[in-house]
């Protein structure tokens, strides 16, 4: 058999029936991918797993000594049950296995092994049915050894029913015994500054330690490798932007009488953004800048002003919102903004799906013929029958909800367009080294003059029952005084279990992910069991409220008619409805200055940053803003803990941070950005902010020199196997 390499494929090594079952189980595919598969504990022979505390219903894996085992018949089928118990001093548990009478010789009392199933209970007692097991070796030879493996770590591998943890470690230490050398793609100078091992020694000690004190150092050097083969992809990525060739966008006369039209002086923060993008649009290369800032620190006018850079050389701009009413609203805006002369002269444009055929068909000929200079919209700015007479700005707002395949689409639509990610969800610093590490930052902390600030409170249900009428007697009490109020929940229907799959998508995800769900959504930590209210309970419960006889209530949510929804959304911000009952809908980009209050019913199931997202839909004005955070989870939860962090500050940084602690740093490289899983391995961007930035300073030196990797093959080949062809067109399209 030729040396096997990192980059073979599993099968080849292990054969295809192991193969396909770890494929199945975790989705490995080759060598690299198994040994990157690293344990999440370890175990000693020594070493009993207390059975008290095992999870009911869960999957384990356990070390345990057998006790005692029988045979009897069935009571009421043909056949025998074996029954072995096994314990650890301190509690028991059964094993029992159906017409298996020669695990009899097999689990004789006194021998130990691992043992790994599903708990399950049957009369009060926990049991393992059908489980799999590997015993240690018998007693004489185990007397033999005792000495020399008393000490030595189990590994416990992330498992599954079908991949029991033991599989895993024989399956890992059959690679690792034909594994051929490889290597090491951190370069030796920051190898020798932080003290790692090479990557071979590395891998061998985590999987096979010959005592715990081995792992730290091997654990460490790997999440030093893996920081630093992400980074080096970013840089690399970046380099490749770079070398393309993008049309110069020098502002001029546009520019200059917007900017003498506006009522007030730039803040800081947008001053220098803008300069930034400014120069980045006059450059050599494609523009791939993120701006990031609060809800509310104009985002939007420092996009505007780039949109005139660009219309001044006959370019086109293409904002891509994520909803309907988010993408009408930054038309009115953009057209309120650029005033009377300067509005009929750049024709913004919106181009939906749910437009009437005849104004869609207005609007995508305004796109081709190059009429519309700033043309805004949601999906249907994607579609084949969309095209653009000359594209060179790309902006996507709220970049999150966009899959990285429909982002290249609209990318895709022009000849390398500078491209413009606006995002008003702060991002660490460590997330923006790692998810974003291929974009210039641009960061808007200021907020502009005027705003009145908001109030936040928790009204915990599970503790003050009453404070529910309360909180319709506030927003009563706003509202008598000539202001508006937001509530909002997380569906339609409760009732019906019908969610809005025409919102927002909260803290990441993708559309077509929320359209699948069937119940109301959770985020983790929420309160168990399903949604109370959806937008129809709560404007029946207040049709039946007496403090809100006079007050006028509507409703909107992602599945009501686009003209139905832009509507309401206007009447609301003329003044003609008092409470808006919405979903999530509302989420992004809403603008009503007179809206003060802002109720979040069963707030613990969202996300920190849609919770301050939605908050900062009210405090938009001169009025004084105020949001209540209604939630029934019990104190000390991690729902109820979400919930009081967003109470504590109006700092969106700060909570980014805490967010990032919450809920994981989510798919670093590939579509999905949620916490519900990660392509890290053992990098923690929570945790290793400091490894990160070494590793970054070291990537940045060695792309800069060899931008191709040609000196640094090792590098090169650790990116194409790790980063892989699906994520590598991920960091392309970002």
């Amino acid at each position: 058999m030729p040396p096997i390499a990192l980059e073979s494929r599993l099968d080849a090594v292990v054969g295809d029936k192991t193969a396909k079952l770890f494929a199945r189980a975790f989705g490995i595919g080759t060598v690299e991918h198994l040994l990157s598969h690293y344990p999440r504990r370890y175990a000693l022979r020594g070493e009993l797993t207390p059975i008290a505390s095992l999870p009911l219903g869960e999957p384990v894996t356990i070390v345990a000594e057998v006790k005692s085992v029988t045979d009897r018949p069935m009571r009421n089928r043909r056949g025998s049950l074996v029954e072995a118990k096994i314990s650890d001093g301190n509690g028991t548990l059964t094993l029992t296995f159906f017409n298996q009478k020669w695990r009899l010789g097999d689990l004789a009392p006194g021998r130990r092994g691992i043992f790994a199933g599903k708990v399950s209970e049957y009369r009060g007692q926990f049991q393992l049915a059908h489980p799999v097991y590997e015993l240690f070796d018998d007693e004489e030879t185990a007397r033999m050894t005792a000495e020399a493996t008393a000490n030595l770590p189990i590994p416990i591998y992330p498992a599954t029913a079908s991949v029991p943890s033991f599989l895993v470690a024989k399956t890992v230490g059959t690679v690792l015994d034909v594994l051929g050398p490889f290597d090491d793609p951190v370069p030796e100078p920051l190898r020798r500054a932080h003290g790692l091992l090479d990557a071979r020694t590395a891998l061998e000690r985590i999987h096979r330690p010959d005592f715990l004190e081995q792992v730290d150092a091997a654990r460490e050097t790997l999440r030093m490798q893996e920081a630093f083969v992400l980074q080096a992809a970013l840089f690399q990525q970046r380099q490749f932007v770079r070398a393309m060739s993008a049309t110069a966008r020098p502002a001029g006369d546009l520019l200059e009488r917007f900017d003498a039209g506006l009522p007030f002086a730039l803040t800081s923060d947008q001053s220098a953004a803008g300069e930034q993008i400014a120069h980045d649009l006059v450059g050599g290369w494609p523009m791939n800048r993120l701006v990031q800032g609060e809800v509310g620190s104009g985002k939007t006018l420092v996009a505007l002003r780039a949109m005139l850079q660009v219309a001044q050389s006959g370019g086109q701009s293409a904002l891509i919102a994520p909803t309907e009413v988010l993408a009408a609203q930054h038309v009115r805006s953009i057209a309120r903004m650029l005033g009377p002369l300067l509005a009929p002269e750049l024709m913004p444009t919106l181009l939906t799906g749910q437009l009437p055929a005849a104004d869609r068909r207005k609007a995508a000929l305004r796109a081709a013929s190059g009429q519309a200079r700033i043309v805004v919209g949601t999906h249907a700015l994607l579609s084949d029958s969309t095209t653009f007479a000359d594209l060179g700005l790309v902006v996507i707002d709220e970049q999150h909800r966009f899959g990285v395949e429909q982002r290249e689409a609209l990318r895709a639509k022009g000849t390398a367009p500078h491209v413009l990610v606006l995002t008003a969800t702060p991002i660490p610093r460590t997330v923006a080294m790692t998810v974003f590490g291929d974009l210039d930052v641009s960061t808007i902390r200021s907020m502009p003059a005027g705003r009145a600030g908001i109030t936040t409170h928790v009204a915990p249900l599970a503790e003050r029952p009453a404070w529910f009428g309360r909180v319709w007697a506030r927003v009563a009490e706003e509202v008598g005084q000539g202001r508006q109020a937001f509530v909002v929940t997380a569906a339609i229907d409760a009732d019906a279990d019908v969610v809005d799959d025409q919102a927002p998508i909260p803290d990441g995800g993708d559309d077509d992910a929320r359209a699948e769900e069937k119940v109301a959504p959770r985020v983790p930590g929420s309160s168990a069991g399903r949604t109370h209210w959806g937008v129809v309970q709560v404007v029946e419960l207040l049709s039946r409220h007496p403090a809100f006889t006079d007050i006028r209530v509507a409703m909107v949510h992602g599945k009501l008619p686009s003209e139905q929804k832009d509507d309401i959304m206007q009447s609301f911000a003329r003044g003609e409805i008092d409470v808006l009952v919405a979903t999530t809908v509302v989420e992004v980009g809403v603008d009503v200055a007179n809206a003060s209050t802002m109720v979040i019913l069963e707030a613990d199931r969202f996300g920190v940053s849609q919770l301050h997202q939605l908050r900062g839909r009210v405090g938009r004005g001169g009025v004084p803003g105020l949001c209540l955070l209604v939630t029934e989870a019990e104190h000390g939860s991690l729902a109820r803990q979400r919930v009081e962090a967003v109470a504590a500050t109006l700092d969106g940084f700060e909570l980014a941070e805490v967010d990032l602690d919450l809920r994981g740093e989510g798919d670093v490289l590939g579509d999905l950005q949620s916490g519900a899983r990660s392509s890290l391995r053992l990098l923690r961007v929570a945790r290793d902010a400091d490894l990160i930035s070494a590793a970054r300073r070291a990537a940045e030196t060695v792309i800069s020199e060899d931008p191709a990797l040609l000196r640094h093959p090792a590098v090169s080949a650790a990116i194409e196997r790790r980063i892989g062809n699906v994520e590598r067109a991920a960091l392309a399209r970002t």
